[in-house]
């Protein structure tokens, strides 16, 4: 098993913001690029936009040929992809994905896929509040974080080529189990966005007109409140069970400080605890 990049067919499947963006960085490497979309505007975007790389609604053609394939579509549509393009996939293809839910995602696709290729989960994080081809870019995937998630089935050859793909993307490359990466996610990328979405809640039912008076600091607390409901609804139900479990790690800090408040207690080394560690994250 060819583990170079430079050497691959990549077929991306699903052209948003993460699939056009893989897409771009691809062909800006000079691989051999094959792109899916559902809908011919969007596939006439694509041919724009990414000229060098093949595109087309058909789902057969995309995949012909391709050493790696990339699942870029929403996470439910995933087992429906994978079983259409089971039967044109190349001998020992790797298929990988870009989900923000891995659990699911692995106990779904390796019976599909089974021994007829390779299946290794991956999550590159590097998305954003604003969805869609028009918002792809070719460097997104420059210095993020990326998620490798094998299971005891995976392939070891493909779990490397897996890495040394998103590697030569510019990712800094991570591995955990399937439920380890679910339950890390729920922590740092949904609860996040779980909390913006409540905070703006919160802030319109208590006094509606306060909104107008809202500066950086509720602005930037609540960027990700504007990324897809649709996407994010997904997202959180998927990973149900690690997102209970986040609530209610948030809930016991608001009502530790909710009773230091209430007993007239001086909030410092909460926020001062908060502060040292939010300065310790990477940039």
């Amino acid at each position: 098993m060819n583990p170079r990049p430079e050497s691959d067919t990549v077929a991306v499947l699903g052209p948003g913001l993460l699939g056009g963006s893989l897409a771009m960085a691809l062909a800006d490497r000079s691989v051999k690029v094959r792109i899916w979309g559902r809908r011919t505007s969007v596939v006439e975007e694509l041919d724009r936009r990414c000229p060098k790389a093949f595109a087309s609604t058909d789902l057969a053609a995309a995949v012909s040929g391709a050493n790696v394939v990339v699942l870029c579509t929403p996470i439910g549509a995933m087992a429906e992809i994978t079983s259409r393009i089971l039967p044109h996939l190349k001998d020992g293809a790797v298929v990988t994905d870009v989900g923000s839910v891995k659990a699911p995602v692995v106990t779904r696709l390796e019976p599909i896929i089974g021994s007829a290729a390779h299946f290794v989960g991956s999550h590159p994080m590097a998305g954003g509040d604003q969805a869609g081809i028009e918002h792809a870019r070719a460097d997104l995937f420059r210095d993020a974080a990326c998620i490798v998630t094998p299971s005891p089935r995976s392939n070891p050859a493909a779990v490397q080529r897996v890495t040394t793909f998103w590697a030569s993307l510019g990712c800094r490359l991570f591995q955990l189990a399937p439920d380890a990466h679910d339950r890390a996610m729920a922590l740092v990328s949904h609860l996040p966005h779980l909390a913006a979405a409540a905070l703006v809640h919160a802030a319109a039912r208590a006094d509606a007109a306060a909104l107008d008076l809202a500066g950086p600091g509720f602005r930037d607390s609540t960027r990700i409140a504007m990324g897809s409901a649709e996407m994010w609804d997904e997202i959180l139900r998927e990973n149900g069970t690690a997102m209970t479990d986040a609530i209610r790690a948030l809930r016991s800090e608001l009502d530790a400080v909710q009773s230091a408040l209430s007993r007239g207690e001086s909030l410092t080394a909460f926020l001062a605890d908060a502060r040292a560690t939010r300065l310790r994250l990477r940039r």
